[in-house]
């Protein structure tokens, strides 16, 4: 019994976490843990403390590790090998994206219960840290303030996988009967109200800014907080959460209903007044949109290639002034290898440059033309479907002088080139930096027998795009096998313009299309090398008016946020809020260029890879059969 005693600290994440090990158990009572004196020494020094608030950060999942990322390879945006011969990462989440999620065994099931043990360990770092004697007050005062946020994040994180989840408020008891230990999930409502609760009692108890930087960045910030708490906000006055009708026969055992049913306005008020609240603190924080500044080693940059660095170091500069928050339990040089192009053809044999992520023809579609506006809304040059045209001298800074490509990789903006490599395409950087002279730059050359033309044994596009927008520009291809130098950075989680983006949703949606929103719309594509919103519809886009509605408008903030945050991990949980995913995933299948030919007449026509069908079910994860089986309170998400 005293070891009962000793542990009533245990369960942390949960009910859920010990049900799934009560499983295998006879009697919960049974389960008692093996690392007491672990816990009673944590919180004697203030050292020792510190070192369990790095295991509460240790949970955040690894957001540039397409094997855990389900916004990476889990929805339309990206495809890969079907059947992998590159044991590069772990290719579980592409099953979410081929249809093969089950129940049994779901796909992601790590990340439910990962952060369930998150939220045990941030409750018992909160339960105990008063316990500490060598702690200055502020230290406490911030350390409760990180951990009360990673609470708010990981509720948050599981709330977008699996719908409404129970709420961790504190940890069970070891002699909890089993009537407590059986959690029912908790509402809708509910969960945004305890993670806007959380965020709330800890943003304005963190600092403006990171003090030592060399020894403590990664940790939370007042910006972060603020930032979060503006997204969970828009999250929470989405269609998906915000009245979803769809959802009305979700209930408990108890007939409690899950999802709200009623359309709430005021959630948008709210979002907007979080967002404005949150570009405010950015602000004072010397958040700001990001502006390459090139380094001596760099040559003159032409405007056209300036604003490309503008867009591409924004993702890739670690820690420039547009970054909120970067992930330090996550960096990139695995994600870098596998999304870039083999550019340097003297230099083909070198295996750490991969590829294999690729870009589906729908996502290259969906970037801008050079006016600004959809490709489908241009009137200057409508949908070009398969044609092909050859790069002149004056297109030479996208695309190789004389080469063929296809004609929707002609004209458009700034964000495609700097985003996507592809046939044709100039990849600047990788050591060639002068872009005076366009000839000596690296492009790719993927038609069948080209030297980056698709080749599933060491690695190679699937689709024939690459994400360019991951690669740092002065990674080197080198001679060696083994030799390519990464320039690594920490994946960021927010960006100044994702923020911009949000309050023109929240905004929109709450008092409709209104100067502001124009104004922090257009900031972001001023940045972009694009006119502002009311100057591309009303010169170039078949639907002049559009922008002057409130449907219009949402229309165009999402396409933009679509647009300005592709490959970020954004789209797969956008596109399940905004509720737009049925008509993104069964209207346009899975496409790319038919990579099996050389003559570009051939190659430039579009190939089906996948037919994509997305329902009811797909809006959430499913819950795991065992759960289900030792928590009868637990009930499965609707179509599983």
């Amino acid at each position: 019994m005293q070891n009962i005693k000793k542990g009533k600290w245990i369960l942390g994440a949960a009910a859920l976490v010990l049900l799934s090990i009560l499983g295998a158990c006879k009697n919960y009572l049974d389960v008692v843990p093996d690392n007491i004196p672990t816990i009673e020494n944590a919180f004697t020094m203030r050292s020792e403390a510190e070192k369990y608030l790095y295991t509460c950060y240790s949970y955040m999942p690894k957001d540039a590790d397409p094997s855990t990322n389900a916004g990476i390879l889990a929805g339309d945006e990206m495809w890969g090998y079907e059947s992998p011969v590159l044991p590069e990462f772990d290719h579980r989440m592409f099953n979410i994206a081929r249809g093969l999620q089950g129940t049994d065994n779901p796909v992601g099931v790590f990340l439910w219960d990962n952060l369930f043990r998150g939220l045990r360990d941030c409750n018992i770092f909160l339960e105990n840290i008063e316990k500490v004697p060598d702690l200055t007050a502020q230290e406490r005062i911030e350390w409760v303030a990180e951990v009360k946020f990673l609470k708010a994040y990981y509720h948050f994180y599981l709330l977008r996988m699996y719908g409404p989840i129970p709420l961790i408020k504190s940890n069970l008891s070891i002699d909890s009967d089993i009537g407590t230990v059986r959690v029912s999930r908790n509402t809708v409502d509910e969960c945004f109200d305890y993670i806007n609760q959380l965020l709330n009692e800890a943003k304005d108890n963190l600092p403006s800014v990171i003090a030592n930087p060399a020894r403590n960045l990664g940790h939370i910030t007042k910006p972060i907080a603020y930032s979060l708490k503006a997204k969970v906000l828009v999250s929470a006055a989405s269609p998906l959460f915000n009245g979803n009708l769809e959802m009305a026969s979700l209930k408990n055992r108890d007939g409690q209903q899950l999802f709200n049913q009623t359309r709430s306005t005021v959630k948008w008020d709210s979002a907007a007044v979080a967002c404005k609240a949150a570009i405010e603190v950015c602000k004072t924080a010397g958040n700001t949109l990001y502006k390459f500044n090139p380094s001596v080693s760099v040559v003159t940059l032409t405007p056209f290639m300036k604003t490309q660095m503008d867009l591409r170091m924004a993702f890739t500069d670690k820690w420039n002034s547009e970054i909120i928050w970067g992930n330090t339990q996550s960096t990139t040089n695995l994600m870098q290898r596998i999304s870039a192009a083999k550019v340097d053809f003297q230099n083909m044999g070198n295996p750490r440059v991969i590829g294999e992520l690729s870009p589906t023809l729908k996502i290259a579609e969906m970037f801008y033309t050079k006016n600004g506006v959809p490709l489908t809304e241009d009137k200057t040059r409508l949908n070009t479907g398969s044609a092909i045209r050859t790069a002149t001298a004056a297109e030479q800074l996208q695309i190789r002088r004389d080469y063929v490509s296809a004609a929707i990789n002609f004209d458009r903006e700034p964000r495609f080139y700097a985003s996507l490599g592809f046939d044709g395409g100039i990849w600047y950087g990788q050591g060639k930096y002068d872009d005076s002279k366009p000839l000596e730059l690296f492009y790719v050359s993927g038609r069948k027998g080209q030297p980056n033309a698709s080749n599933s044994t060491d690695g190679s596009s699937v689709t024939g795009y690459y994400v360019k927008k991951y690669v740092h520009y002065q990674n080197v291809q080198g001679t060696g096998v083994n030799d390519y130098s990464i320039n690594e950075y920490a994946w960021p989680v927010m960006r100044l313009a994702h923020l911009f983006l949000l309050y023109a949703e929240a905004l929109n949606e709450s008092a409709g299309p209104t100067d502001e929103v124009y104004d922090y719309i257009n900031q972001v594509r001023e940045r972009a090398g694009l006119p502002t919103v009311q100057l591309s519809w009303t010169n170039f886009s078949t639907n002049p008016a559009k922008y002057t509605s409130k449907d219009g408008m949402r229309e165009i903030i999402q396409q933009e946020q679509l647009i300005e945050l592709a490959f970020e991990g954004q789209r797969f949980w956008d596109l399940r809020r905004w509720k737009t995913a049925p008509q993104e995933y069964n209207r346009k299948p899975i496409s790319g260029w038919d990579l099996s030919q050389s003559d570009p007449v051939f190659y430039y026509r579009p190939k089906v890879i996948n037919d994509q069908r997305f329902g009811i079910k797909d809006y959430f994860w499913p819950i795991r059969d065992r759960d289900l089986l030792v928590n009868k309170n637990l009930v499965q998400n609707l179509g599983w």
